[in-house]
């Protein structure tokens, strides 16, 4: 998996994580077009380990992917049936206040 985390100079964070077989690409939901790009998601590959010790901390994310999902989903952070699903890619974001 492709794992960024972007900061701002307020310190908010947004993670980013995508499955490495999607960097690059886009995926279509009727007129909504969206690219996996290495300028969000980064192009540092990462283990599910290092990605569930991000996303334990993280208030902020955007997951796109099965396999990232599905670990999201394990981790208890949302529900499959919350997922927007772009063809089949599902794609969701998570957001603690």
């Amino acid at each position: 998996m492709y794992l960024k985390i972007h900061r701002s100079p307020d310190g908010d964070q947004v993670v980013a994580v995508c499955d490495h077989e999607l960097l690059n690409t886009r995926v279509r939901r009727g007129e909504l077009e969206i690219c996996i790009s290495e300028g969000f998601y980064g192009n540092r590959l990462s283990d599910a380990d290092e990605v569930r010790s991000v996303l334990k901390m993280a208030g902020n994310v955007n997951l796109m992917g099965e396999r990232v999902v599905a670990l999201a989903v394990d981790m208890g952070l949302i529900e499959r049936s919350n997922c927007f699903m772009f063809g089949t890619v599902p794609h969701a974001q998570v957001f603690r206040l």
